[in-house]
């Protein structure tokens, strides 16, 4: 997850919190995948020293709702008016992409941690504006963007950050 400092730290304990939640209501089973880590050296009580990623992970999350597969990345961002797109990855992309294909529902979470607001982005806007980049377009995504074409998430007693809520409002392709 790309963020900064503890802001990201504090948005991805509110989403594993909300997972949590959702696994002990039987809503749905989301995990958040471990970053693979060659270890090189440790302190003499066991905790990690020094070490490397050994391959780029895929994304921060993914799991079953409802009989489908899902998949999304969180950020979280301390800009005020935008989303910088060099906080996401290609390979993360790629990955979206395929499961997409696939059958799977794809989004992001994006935090603007200074506001705590909580955006549910559909994946084709992500898209949308990397393509747009790549022909020479903006390198971020305005914040108003957020307010018009992604869905602001809001705690209920479901969950903490009760994303779920909006994936149903997401066009589900059938399989």
């Amino acid at each position: 997850m790309a963020y900064s400092g503890d802001h990201g730290a504090a948005f991805e304990t509110l989403i594993n919190f909300s997972n949590e939640m959702y696994k002990r209501k039987n809503i749905a089973l989301i995990t958040k995948r471990a970053t693979p880590v060659v270890v090189t050296k440790l302190f003499k009580d066991g905790r990690i020293k020094e070490g490397y990623f050994e391959k780029k992970s895929t994304v921060d999350y993914d799991g079953i709702y409802k009989g489908r597969m899902i998949a999304f990345e969180a950020k979280a961002t301390i800009n005020k008016t935008s989303f910088a797109l060099k906080n996401i990855s290609p390979h993360q992309i790629e990955y979206l992409e395929q499961a997409e294909k696939l059958g799977a529902i794809c989004f992001f979470l994006i935090e603007f941690s200074i506001e705590h607001s909580v955006f549910l982005v559909p994946f084709e806007v992500i898209k949308e504006y990397i393509h747009d980049a790549k022909l020479g377009g903006r390198k971020s995504i305005p914040r108003a963007v957020f307010d018009d074409r992604s869905y602001l998430v809001k705690p209920s007693d479901r969950a903490l950050v009760d994303y779920l809520h909006y994936v149903d409002k997401l066009k589900w392709s059938v399989i």
